[in-house]
């Protein structure tokens, strides 16, 4: 497994599926060039936490797409669970499945839950990249249950742009 990645270095590029209401590969790479990325991993479609996360997200998502990012939530499940979970909640960014944990183990996200049977998906972490695919910020929740600031996360977005 790679150590997380630090301000200043390049993100790892991975490829996943996207669920953006079909299902598509996807390859960070492609993403880049356009603006500064946000990458949100979060454990699980459908737990309260991660519900709110991606509401809260979407809530500032005007504020993301002014600065010129693109929103990517990423989680292990499947893209069929994570289309139904972004029309659940109305969410219009896109979600990636990383099933195969390549994005998960490239940023050094992975995680237990046992008491929900979770085993192998990511904790909550934002990393937010630079249009050139350096790592500009990086947060990630000392208790998966945590979300993070999301004026702080409008800001370095800003400060990546």
């Amino acid at each position: 497994m790679a150590a997380e990645p630090s301000p200043d270095e390049t993100a790892p590029s991975f490829e996943a599926t996207i669920a953006n209401g079909d299902v598509e590969s996807f390859a960070l790479d492609d993403a880049l060039g356009d603006g500064p990325v946000v990458l949100a991993f979060f454990p699980g479609a459908f737990t309260p936490p991660c519900s709110n996360e991606m509401v809260a997200l979407e809530e500032h998502l005007s504020e993301f797409e002014e600065a010129g990012a693109t929103v990517y939530g990423i989680s292990a499940d499947s893209a069929f669970s994570l289309n139904a979970f972004r029309e659940e909640h109305d969410l219009s960014f896109d979600l990636v499945s990383d099933m195969g944990r390549e994005a998960i183990d490239a940023y050094d996200t992975e995680i237990d839950l046992g008491d929900l049977g979770l085993l192998g998906v990511s904790n909550r972490a934002v990393f937010i990249l630079d249009e050139e695919g350096t790592v500009s910020y990086t947060w990630e929740a000392d208790d998966p249950t945590t979300e993070p600031d999301y004026d702080e996360l409008v800001g370095a977005v800003k400060n990546a742009a």
